[in-house]
């Protein structure tokens, strides 16, 4: 191909016909216009989160269970589409699935309600018994002791003629009380949701797909959905199998150990298995408080919790990691500062659910341009 060449009658010359092109590979730099609304967009995103944060502190009495029923359907999916393809309707299929989930609730309750009496009637006696193992912690062990007989002995000042006081009920009792009405109607909400959520199906993503406005853009939202219940599903399904493995040798090890009440302690580790750090320590923490009131020698006390020291590694540190090594690699030290955010956000149930909120928002910014250096950045 012959070259171009520039005639002087064209009246451009070759420099300023070489300016007019700009070099191949170099990108012109963004104008101040383009920053200036590049980082309005991000200031404008950051409190919008902001907000959002605040609203659901404000209203974690709604947003929590609902949230919770979100989780819990992409568990529960699966078993679903195993009920459809048996001719079942699908509300049918959703009701049997949240009635299973209250059966197996009500049937640990009432296999738990024996021992768990039996550790209340026991707790006017434990803060003496480990004062008595351990003198070091005799002197906090004391105040507690006072304050706990406070609670339990407050009653009115007698009059005059060496009456004796008359007890009255315990504010301990009405706090419990309230705490349990709490949790009942934040389970019944979430039952409620789950159940309309199940019925629904695919209805909320048909209506996302719907309003996009390219075929890309609805490819995408199939492929982020799709990629979300694919991945949490398969999380929370080994989990709950690994934390039942984890109930079930506790509960061996407390019945070897002469803990006693082997479903009691299983289930304790089998529930705190589910929230990162925190449950673990808790967890250390019972078991030694028990070993200190049950079991004698002094020694004897530190065998549970060690054991469930062991447990716990060999199953948070080597087995659960490697089942979940390809779908789910998260950054450990942003898991920690999200169950600790996420606890004081919304208690338990919000350090239960860090791991998963966090598993989301890497999974929808990898599939999103301009949002895939945070994903980059969530990753392990």
């Amino acid at each position: 191909m012959p070259d171009t060449v520039v005639s002087p009658e064209s009246g451009v010359s070759p420099e300023s016909g070489a300016d007019l092109i700009p070099p191949e590979g170099i990108e012109a730099e963004p104008s101040r216009l383009q920053r200036l609304a590049k980082l309005r967009t991000i200031f404008i995103g950051g409190l919008f989160a902001l907000a959002v944060l605040a609203a659901s502190y404000a209203a974690a009495e709604i947003v929590l269970p609902i949230l919770l029923a979100f989780v819990l359907n992409l568990v529960f999916r699966p078993v679903l589409r195993i009920l459809l393809r048996a001719r079942l309707p699908q509300p049918l299929a959703a009701l049997i699935i949240v009635l299973s989930l209250v059966a197996l609730f009500v049937v640990v309750g009432v296999l738990l309600s024996g021992p768990v009496s039996s550790w209340i009637g026991r707790l006017p006696e434990t803060l003496p018994r480990i004062e008595q193992r351990i003198r070091v912690l005799s002197s906090p062990i004391k105040s507690l002791q006072a304050a706990f007989d406070r609670i339990e002995n407050i009653a009115p000042i007698g009059g005059a003629g060496g009456q004796h006081a008359v007890a009255q009920g315990s504010p301990l009792a009405p706090k419990i009380l309230a705490q349990v009405w709490t949790v009942a109607g934040g389970a019944f909400t979430t039952l409620v949701a789950l159940f309309f959520i199940l019925v629904s199906g695919e209805t909320f993503l048909r209506r996302l797909v719907e309003i996009m406005p390219q075929f890309k853009t609805k490819r995408q939202v199939v492929d982020i959905s799709q990629e979300i219940e694919d991945d949490l599903s398969v999380y929370l399904a080994t989990i709950t199998m690994m934390n039942a493995a984890v109930g079930v040798a506790n509960g061996a090890v407390a019945w070897l150990c002469g803990l006693g009440d082997p479903l009691l302690w299983g289930t304790i580790a089998f529930m705190l298995n589910y929230v990162p750090i925190l449950g673990p320590t808790m967890g250390v923490i019972t078991f030694f408080v028990a070993g200190l009131v049950i079991l004698d020698p002094l020694w004897m006390a530190f065998v549970p919790a060690g054991l469930y020291i062991l447990i716990h590694v060999a199953e948070g540190e080597t087995i659960t990691p490697m089942l979940l090594a390809r779908r789910f690699t998260v950054n450990p030290v942003l898991i920690m500062v999200g169950v600790f955010f996420w606890y004081w956000m919304w208690g338990v149930v919000g350090a239960i659910l860090a791991t998963p909120l966090l598993a989301i928002t890497k999974i929808i910014c990898d599939r999103i341009e301009p949002l895939k250096p945070v994903g980059h950045f969530i990753g392990r």
